[in-house]
């Protein structure tokens, strides 16, 4: 018997972000202008050099905060890299795309890992354990979005109207304050922030779990019936 294989929608986004409509038509202006040369694996690799460049930049930030513009321009590229390559993909009709999806996704969470490590060098030491709870925070985020694909085919990557795209935009926000404020800044924000990303949390988990409940009953009483009618039809 021929094995039956549902369709594959990693490459594929549900739902809008607050920029996700400029973001299209950027990408859409400018993924054919993209060299031959560069393929979309090169792109996504890429990540991991924007990644240790964020590391050894925070590192220097020590001693001179400056160094945080390296770390926000490293970002932006990151964000280039990493619309380019599944657009490129999808333009050349390459065909990784659970290759895509697979490596795109595990150098996401390596340059969320860059990022905070690099913060880690300037923040005070005092306060270095909250850096567990962003940590933790940002990898419930991720595993809600790949659980909820696994269980759905549906992959969704944006939160009240947020997604990777402004999060990147909030991390260079965070930046420049620091720069232009200095490092308190951040040492006074960071709990309020945490708290915010314990609410968004629950509610996006709550609202995941509930769409799931009712798919599975629905699932369940489609079953109930094809059951009831197979036993009356053998009485």
């Amino acid at each position: 018997m021929e094995k039956r294989h549902r369709r594959f929608n990693g490459d594929k986004k549900a739902g809008r972000s607050i920029l996700s409509g400029l973001e299209k038509r950027f990408i859409k202006k400018f993924t054919p202008k993209i060299p031959s040369f560069i393929e979309t694996y090169h792109l996504t690799y890429l990540t991991l050099f924007w990644s240790l460049g964020i590391i050894l930049f925070g590192y220097l930030a020590r001693n001179d905060i400056r160094w945080l513009w390296g770390i926000s321009i490293l970002i932006f590229f990151q964000w280039l890299s990493d619309i380019f390559d599944g657009a490129v993909g999808r333009y050349r009709n390459t065909g990784l795309i659970r290759w895509g999806y697979y490596m795109d996704h595990f150098l996401d969470y390596v340059f969320i890992c860059s990022v905070l490590i690099g913060y880690s060098f300037i923040i005070p030491d005092d306060l270095k354990y909250l850096f567990f709870f962003v940590f933790a925070l940002f990898v419930a985020f991720m595993m809600n979005s790949y659980l909820y694909f696994a269980t759905t085919n549906e992959l969704r990557i944006y939160f009240f109207g947020f997604g990777p795209t402004e999060m990147r935009l909030i991390f260079i926000i965070i930046n420049t304050l620091l720069i232009f404020f200095g490092k308190s800044y951040l040492a006074w924000s960071l709990p309020y922030v945490i708290v915010a990303a314990v609410i968004g949390l629950t509610i996006v988990v709550y609202h995941c779990q509930k769409t799931l409940w009712k798919e599975d009953m629905r699932n369940k009483s489609k079953g109930f019936h094809k059951n009831s009618a197979h036993t009356k039809r053998f009485r």
